[in-house]
């Protein structure tokens, strides 16, 4: 019998190393979010708009200096719209169309499947922050070096529980349902999550964008550590969504 050795004949069939799956599937998912138009509005334009507008314009109370301020939230408004709303309608229409279904049937762990959709909602989520802080320093924001780790543990941290949050939704219902309803608690979570708006009731707090929002605002305008509670809300809402979307999630 002839035998040949290895690499005689290229490309070599097999399944690919785990890192190159994780490379290529995040890089997929984030360019396919960059090229949609919808994706863009909601998550660059509008927050830009925002961000210049609660930068420059008293209507809505905010605490001084009110640039980074401003900045803290809707760097929070970045990280929903990304991780959730745009996570959970994606999965939402991957599962109407069979995507999810057919790239479960593929050499990919389902692990990886949503390790993918993560790493590329972090890249997205990156590149909204790096725009929106160079616009946040043009507009006079100053920002303490000092907060400079927090700041990342808190992006990344808010990307992973809202991505949680979002695969819990996107991965349940109905992919129309999943449009709607994606948009309205984007929408309810801006004005009265915490985000925008300082609302005194007693339960914000224990909203996650309350939360993210409160979190960022401490070091991206003081550059001290996030408090504990903060920080702790954060977890507990990532650990229950990821927990329950494991058992919700639909491949179709």
């Amino acid at each position: 019998m002839t035998t040949f050795a290895p690499g005689t004949f290229k490309p070599a069939p097999g399944r690919g190393s785990l890192p190159r799956m994780l490379f290529v599937h995040a890089r997929t998912e984030a360019m396919l979010t960059l090229r949609n138009g919808e994706q863009i509005l909601l998550t660059v334009i509008i927050p830009l708009a925002l961000l210049i507008a609660l930068s420059l314009m008293s209507v809505i109370p905010m605490p001084e200096p009110r640039v980074g301020s401003a900045t803290a939230r809707i760097f929070a408004l970045a990280i929903i719209s990304s991780a959730f709303t745009g996570q959970a309608i994606a999965l939402g229409f991957d599962r109407r169309y069979g995507v999810l279904k057919r790239l479960a049937a593929s050499a990919l762990p389902r692990w990886l499947l949503v390790a993918g959709r993560v790493c590329g909602a972090l890249v997205v989520v990156a590149l909204q922050i790096v725009l929106l802080a160079v616009t946040a320093l043009l507009l006079g924001w100053r920002f303490p070096l000092a907060g400079l780790p927090w700041v990342v543990l808190l992006i990344v941290l808010g990307t992973l529980t809202f991505g949680a949050l979002g695969v819990l939704l996107g991965g349940a219902l109905r992919a129309e349902i999943v449009l709607a309803l994606a948009n309205i608690i984007w929408f309810v979570l801006l004005m009265v999550g915490g985000v925008a708006l300082s609302v005194p009731v007693s339960f914000v707090h224990l909203l996650p964008s309350a939360a993210l929002a409160q979190a960022l605002e401490t070091s991206v305008v003081h550059g001290t550590a996030p408090g504990v509670g903060p920080v702790a809300v954060l977890v507990a809402w990532g650990v229950v969504a990821g927990a329950l979307a494991t058992r919700t999630t639909k491949l179709t």
